[in-house]
């Protein structure tokens, strides 16, 4: 694999340049999006919504004919510490995950990442027999 592909660049290096044609209009509130976060890496979501487009088949590999909105439905935690927004296909139901970016919705992010406390998928009241 080349080491200029965006996902393989050490923290060093510098980003990428950036034209105004490096854009997208996000299919859920309509801002403009540059495709590239503050920090350099490539973004695939809009950092307002974090709404994005399934342009890309994860199954198959290659671009997807699908194209529908993919909704973002929770947080997943790496290893690593680094965050990942899980999002859900609304026409095929593919589930993909991409990097959390600085510039991304803080409020929108902590209410996904406390969800799962805030509705618990069983009775709190439980605890109390334990």
């Amino acid at each position: 694999m080349s080491h200029d592909h965006p996902q393989h660049r050490s923290a060093m290096s510098s980003p990428p340049p950036v034209s105004s044609l490096d854009t997208f209009t996000c299919v859920r509130c309509g801002l403009t999006v540059a495709a590239y976060a503050p920090d350099g890496g490539r973004r695939n979501h809009c950092p307002s919504c974090l709404h994005s487009q399934h342009l890309v088949d994860h199954v198959e590999g290659g671009p997807s004919d699908c194209e529908g909105r993919m909704t973002p439905i929770s947080i997943a935690v790496l290893r690593t510490g680094d965050w990942m927004v899980v999002h859900r296909c609304v026409r095929c139901d593919e589930l993909t995950s991409n990097p959390v970016r600085g510039d991304d919705n803080q409020l929108i992010l902590m209410r996904m990442a406390v969800r799962p406390l805030a509705q618990p998928p069983f009775p709190l009241e439980a605890f109390g027999d334990l």
